[in-house]
């Protein structure tokens, strides 16, 4: 109890600064100072740029503009620190300089408020390069209390509920954040470099097909018609080879209606990519490049640290099947597995669940998740997969149980897939229909048939390679982030009111 009316009181102080605040704010606006009236401030430097440029602009006037998240008053002089988009930097406002109305306004002035200052660079006593005020403006009042500086923004949920916050308080979030750009902006860099179109297909989908997962589902009004949210981007890339593009990615939102985990988030990032006149195994060359020069731009190597694993690049990433995988790290050898009665008895005595309509290639994925994923640390291409999980890949000409596909892991974790895809119209309309018996027997992440997809593929798609990466999980890897939300900037929460 005594602890409740302590959180009570605590509250109530908070109220009680909040009010001060906005009391502030309404003295400033009944004296014709209201800052929310000001459209602009003229900024002609960020922090970075002073500091990095000290000598050059030593007793040059500068303009920077930002949140002051620190405050000394000190009789006729004062010190503040501002920070902007780059960093921080000192303040020295003195009376004498900027009038003594001024000062007598900014040392109202509240840590949170974001501040301009116009004034000469210099070096203090103590050596630190900051601005002496010659103008200071409040360009607008800060009426909430940021956490204590010191102990930052530290409690999780609040962390990602109010990223705003988070990125004020947190320098390591907003790095990992302009690393994220620096990712996405690195991936169209190299593909640009190696002749790739980017483009944008719908997310409003009359058929959610291209992946194993089960879709979001909204209703159109104006055509009174239900659709769904994208789960894969595939489907219309493919249309685009058809059309004779040739080479062409999508780095986009897609959505899938499933739970939430720290390498999941119901809509996510994805990158997608087709190249004509190549196979799976010209993407696995692709992908090995392309994370090079990734990891090579973001980070300046190509060695990287994640929690307890180092990986390395800069070798040739393993190429493995993944029969021989179960085989290495489950010593169950799958060529010698018969028929589909043989694998369910393997599974069973490998204590591994099945459901009943899982077939011979289902029940190998199942022993490959179980005792082979967590060992795929460096990086790995797992190679030639079951025809039973891989509706939209060819088959392998000399043993067609298995199709032309690739999983990339790293970390254990799947980064990307990838197929020498599909082009025959006949054989393609029969493995929808083997996915429309899986949907009716109760596979809820079933496909289901694209006829319009289907007539793209009868006008003609040459041999072309596929691949999909997650975005997400190439960050998280790129940043050292333990959670998905990490690398989100809004991840999807829970309503606090539910």
């Amino acid at each position: 109890m005594a602890e409740q009316n302590n959180n009570g009181g605590q509250q109530q102080d908070v109220n009680q600064l909040i009010q001060v605040r906005y009391d502030k704010l309404h003295e400033l606006q009944a004296n014709g100072k209201d800052p929310f009236v000001i459209t602009k401030y003229d900024v002609t430097h960020h922090s970075t740029d002073i500091k990095d440029n000290f000598d050059a602009l030593e007793g040059q006037v500068a303009s920077i503009a930002g949140r002051m998240m620190l405050k000394r008053v000190m009789g006729k002089a004062s010190f503040c620190n501002i920070q902007d988009k780059e960093g921080n930097i000192q303040v020295y406002v003195a009376r004498d300089e900027i009038g003594e109305e001024s000062y007598k306004d900014f040392k109202k002035y509240d840590v949170g408020d974001i501040l301009g200052v116009k004034g000469k660079v210099f070096r203090t006593q103590k050596g630190e390069i900051s601005i002496h005020a010659e103008e200071v403006t409040l360009l607008s009042k800060s009426l909430q209390i940021l956490p204590e500086k010191y102990h930052g923004l530290t409690d999780t949920d609040t962390r990602y509920r109010q990223r705003y916050v988070d990125l004020i308080m947190n320098e390591e979030v907003k790095d990992t954040f302009i690393k994220r750009s620096k990712v996405l902006k690195s991936i169209r860099n190299y593909l640009d470099g190696q002749g790739f179109m980017e483009v944008e297909t719908p997310m409003l989908v009359s058929n959610a097909g291209g992946a194993a997962a089960r879709p979001f589902e909204t209703h159109f009004n104006a055509l009174n018609e239900d659709l769904k949210l994208r789960i894969s981007l595939e489907l219309y890339l493919k249309r685009l080879i058809v059309g004779g593009l040739e080479r062409v990615y999508e780095i986009g939102r897609v959505f899938r209606n499933e739970g939430l985990d720290t390498r999941h988030n119901p809509e996510f990032t994805l990158m997608e990519l087709y190249q004509a006149y190549t196979d799976y195994h010209g993407m696995m060359d692709l992908t090995e490049n392309l994370y090079r020069y990734v990891a090579q731009e973001v980070n300046g190597s190509l060695v990287l640290t994640y929690g307890e694993h180092t990986m390395d690049l800069s070798k040739p990433f393993e190429r493995i099947t993944m029969v021989d995988a179960v085989k290495k790290y489950a010593n169950v050898d799958w060529n010698e597995v018969a028929d589909v009665e043989a694998a369910r008895a393997l599974a069973k005595e490998h204590h591994i669940e099945f459901e009943e309509h899982h077939k011979k290639g289902d029940i190998l994925n199942l022993f490959f998740e179980t005792y082979v994923e967590e060992h795929l640390i460096q990086p790995t291409f797992v190679m030639d997969h079951p025809i039973e999980i891989s509706p939209l890949t060819k088959k392998k000409p000399e043993n067609p149980e298995y199709v032309e596909r690739f999983e990339f892991f790293m970390n254990g974790w799947e980064m990307a897939n990838a197929y020498s895809e599909l082009n025959d119209p006949e054989d393609q309309r029969k493995r929808f229909e083997a996915q429309e018996e899986l949907f009716a027997a109760g596979d809820d992440e079933a496909n289901h048939t694209d006829e319009d997809f289907l007539n793209a593929l009868a006008v003609g798609m040459p041999p072309t390679g596929g691949i999909g990466y997650g975005i997400d999980r190439m960050t998280m890897l790129m940043t050292n982030s333990p959670a998905i939300r990490d690398v989100l900037l809004f991840p999807t929460m829970k309503s606090l009111d539910k």
